[in-house]
C-alpha cells in the first residue's frame, strides 16, 4: 500500500533573499534579483552578458569560515537551504536508517574545478588543495546535506541539467510513497555564476544581451524575450510520509501527489517543438495523483524566456490540458529569479507548494508585449487561488532532454 506524502519544511536561498520567507514575499511584490555583475573578471574576459541573478546573501555570511573553505558555492547554497528547511520542519528526531537525501545540481562545482585548474597551470601540481576533488564532484552538495543530518538511507544526486532539481523531489517522493524511507531532503542548487560558463551559454546564443536593462531581461511569454538570464542559489524541501509527519505533530504545507519523468530523444540542446515527451511528463503527474487535468487550477511553467524554449513548453501544455489550459493561473517566476539550472526545480517548487498553502499564484515579471501566439493565462500579480483540494503542478526541462514534473495538492 502506498503511503501519502507531505512537505513539512522548506529552504531556499536565491536572488531574491537568503532565506525561503523572504524571497517568497519579494517574489510576490514583483521584484527582480537580477543585477549588473561588477567582478572583475567581467571586463578581463570581455563577457557579452554581464548580469545575472547572484545569490541575495553570501554563502559566506551565513556558514562558518572552515564550512565556506570546503565546500564548493554549489554546495554552500544547499547546505544552507537545507539547514532552513530542517528547522522549518521541526528538527525532526529520525531514525538515521529512514532517512534520506536526493538533492541535485545540473553542473556541480565549476568554480572548484576551475579555480583548480587555473592553480596548476600557474603554481604546479603541488599547490593544488587535497579537497579538490571532493568538492568539485557533482554529488557533493548531497553528501554535504547527508552528512550534516545523518542521513544513512542513502543520499542520491539526479543530474539532468535543468531538470536536475525537479527530478530529485520526484525521487524522493517515489521513496516515501513505496515506503522505503520516512523521511527525505530534497531540491537542488548551483553556483555556475563563472565566465566560462556564461561565455559559453552567450555563444550558444542561449543568454538575454539586456546589458542595458538586467532587471528587464527574463521576460518569460513576452515577444521581446530574448534569451534566459543566469541565477544561483538553492532550495531544499523536507519530504515525508504524512502518517511519520502526522505522529510527530508536524505542520503540513502541502502533500506531494504525483511526479513523471520523461525524455526527448530530440536534440541535446533544443526541446522537442511538438513537446510530446514534456506533455506525457505532466500527464503522468497527474494520472499518478489520481485526478483528471480539469483539477489542475495553477502551473509553475518552466518559461526560461527563450524564443524556442516558451514555444515548446507552450505546445506541450495544449496537448495536456487543450480547453483547460485558459483555465489554468500561469507563473513564470524565472522573470524574477532568473534561472537557477538544476536549482530552478527545488525553488520552483517551493513557490508552487507556498502558492498552494497561502491560496496566492505568485506573479510573472515583464510581461510587456505578450506573445501572441502564446494563449495563455498568466498571473502578472498575486492572484488568490480558490477552492479545496488544490492541484498544481511545476515544470522542469534541462539539456539532454530531459523532463520532470511534479503536482501537489493543498491540505489547508
Amino acid at each position: 500500500m502506498f503511503k501519502k506524502v507531505v512537505v513539512t519544511g522548506i529552504g531556499a536561498t536565491t536572488p531574491l533573499g537568503g532565506d525561503s520567507k523572504t524571497t517568497w514575499q519579494n517574489l510576490l511584490a514583483g521584484k527582480s534579483g537580477i543585477s549588473t555583475l561588477t567582478q572583475e573578471w567581467v571586463a578581463k574576459h570581455e563577457l557579452p552578458v554581464t548580469f545575472a541573478g547572484q545569490a541575495k546573501t553570501p554563502a559566506t555570511d551565513v556558514l562558518t569560515l572552515q564550512e565556506a573553505k570546503r565546500l564548493d558555492p554549489s554546495s554552500q547554497f544547499a547546505l544552507i537551504a537545507a539547514r532552513e528547511a530542517w528547522a522549518d520542519a521541526g528538527s525532526p528526531e529520525v531514525n538515521p536508517e529512514r532517512l534520506a537525501v536526493d538533492y541535485a545540481t545540473g553542473i556541480g562545482g565549476v568554480w572548484t574545478l576551475l579555480d583548480a585548474y587555473d592553480v596548476l597551470k600557474e603554481r604546479g601540481p603541488r599547490r593544488v588543495l587535497p579537497m579538490t576533488v571532493p568538492m568539485l564532484m557533482p554529488n557533493g552538495p548531497a553528501a554535504a546535506i547527508g552528512m550534516d543530518i545523518s542521513a544513512r538511507a542513502g543520499v542520491r544526486t539526479a543530474v539532468s541539467a535543468c531538470a536536475s532539481g525537479t527530478e530529485a523531489i520526484a525521487n524522493a517522493f517515489n521513496r516515501i510513497r513505496n515506503g522505503e524511507v520516512d523521511v527525505v531532503v530534497a531540491g537542488g542548487s548551483e553556483a555556475a555564476i563563472h565566465p566560462l560558463p556564461i561565455a559559453a551559454f552567450a555563444a550558444m546564443q542561449a543568454l538575454s544581451k539586456r546589458n542595458d536593462a538586467p532587471e528587464k531581461a527574463s521576460r518569460p511569454y513576452d515577444i521581446d524575450r530574448d534569451g534566459f538570464v543566469m541565477g544561483e542559489g538553492g532550495g531544499a524541501l523536507v519530504l515525508e510520509s504524512e502518517e511519520h509527519a502526522l505522529a510527530r505533530g508536524a505542520k503540513i504545507y502541502a502533500e506531494v501527489v504525483g511526479a513523471s519523468v520523461t525524455s526527448d530523444a530530440y536534440h541535446i540542446t533544443a526541446p522537442d517543438p511538438e513537446g510530446s515527451a514534456a506533455a506525457r511528463a505532466m500527464i503522468g503527474a497527474i494520472e499518478q495523483s489520481g485526478s483528471t487535468i480539469s483539477d489542475v487550477v495553477h502551473i509553475n511553467a518552466h518559461a526560461t524566456s527563450t524564443p524556442v524554449g516558451d514555444i515548446a513548453e507552450y505546445n506541450a501544455l495544449k496537448r495536456v490540458f487543450g480547453d483547460h489550459l485558459p483555465k489554468i493561473a500561469v507563473s513564470a517566476t524565472k522573470s524574477s529569479t532568473g534561472h537557477l539550472l538544476g536549482g530552478a526545480g527545488a525553488i520552483e517548487a517551493i513557490f508552487t507548494v507556498l502558492a498552494l498553502h497561502e491560496r496566492t499564484a505568485p506573479p510573472t515579471i515583464n510581461l510587456d508585449n505578450p506573445d501572441p501566439a502564446i494563449e495563455l493565462d498568466v498571473v502578472t500579480s498575486p492572484r488568490k487561488l480558490e477552492g479545496s483540494n488544490i492541484l498544481a503542478i511545476t515544470n522542469s526541462f534541462g539539456f539532454g532532454g530531459h523532463n520532470a514534473v511534479v503536482a501537489f495538492r493543498s491540505t489547508n
